[in-house]
Parts: C-alpha cells; sequence; structure tokens
C-alpha cells in the first residue's frame, strides 16, 4: 500500500483537530502559540565549557575552605560562602 501524503491547502489550516472551523480568535491564538513556540527554540543553551571551569573553581574554593575549619572557623566559614556565591555563578553561566 502505497503511503498518502496529506495536501495542506489554505482550507487544511482554518480547521482545528476535530475538523471544525477555526473562529478569527482560535486563529489568533494559535499564531500566539506557534510564535510562542519558535521563541523557545531560539534560546541559547548554556555553555557548558564556562559552566566547568567555574564549577572546578568552586570545588576548589571549597576544598580550601574545608580544610581551613580546623586553623580558623570564621575564615573557613567566609571561603565557604563564597564558594556558595560562585556556584549561583556557576548556574547562570
Amino acid at each position: 500500500m502505497k503511503d498518502k501524503k496529506i495536501k495542506h491547502d489554505k482550507r487544511y489550516w482554518d480547521l482545528d483537530r476535530n475538523g471544525r472551523k477555526l473562529n478569527k480568535i482560535s486563529k489568533e491564538l494559535m499564531k500566539i502559540k506557534m510564535e510562542k513556540k519558535k521563541d523557545m527554540e531560539k534560546q541559547q543553551l548554556p555553555d557548558a565549557r564556562k559552566h566547568q571551569i567555574i564549577s572546578f573553581i568552586k570545588s576548589g574554593i571549597r576544598i580550601l575552605g574545608y580544610a581551613l575549619i580546623p586553623f580558623s572557623l570564621v575564615t573557613a566559614t567566609i571561603i565557604l560562602i563564597l564558594s556558595e556565591i560562585v556556584g549561583i555563578i556557576e548556574e547562570l553561566v
């Protein structure tokens, strides 16, 4: 059996999925949905390399912070808070 190609003429796009004719408002809503879908497709993906570099920096800062706990609790706390700030920046890249 041969595959039949559906011919999409102008009238086809004026119908909903149940075959009913769309009114003007429904057509406008469909156009808006299609535009939003296109905008979402245009979103940029995050830069994986920058994310990885910042993640390594954050890990190094954390290791330093935990290593300083026996020597200076205040300094270690400040460094660990700094690592969390770097973590927030990491998620924004």
